[in-house]
């Protein structure tokens, strides 16, 4: 990757544009830019690597989501029912045979 410097243009989200647009950096830290500002609207914010941040509405539904999961109520263990051995005499239960469709009138055009 190549060295970065204050001015140079890299692609970030911005957040007023609510797209990945040309920035300025503004700030690096070890490296890495932890400022830009967007060159279409001007608006500064930090680096966010082109990731688009979750919605307000996506936050709201995790938090109801995870405060639902804490507050149910543990699913009770399976239960099993035990079986009483069939002796090798013993038949199983005669199924019944499966019904045949009625049969189909031809119907009679009236001419």
């Amino acid at each position: 990757m190549p060295v970065l410097r204050l001015g140079d243009d890299i692609d970030d989200y911005c957040i007023k544009c609510k797209r990945v647009t040309n920035h300025s950096i503004l700030a690096i830290v070890d490296g890495e830019p932890v400022k830009v500002r967007c060159r279409s609207c001007y608006n500064e914010g930090p680096y966010r690597r082109c990731v688009v941040p979750p919605s307000k509405r996506e936050l709201q539904k995790a938090a109801l989501l995870k405060q639902m999961m804490e507050q149910a109520p543990a699913p009770p263990p399976p239960v099993v029912e035990a079986r009483p051995a069939r002796r090798a005499s013993q038949k199983p239960a005669s199924q019944k045979p499966a019904r045949k469709p009625a049969a189909k009138t031809a119907r009679k055009k009236k001419a």
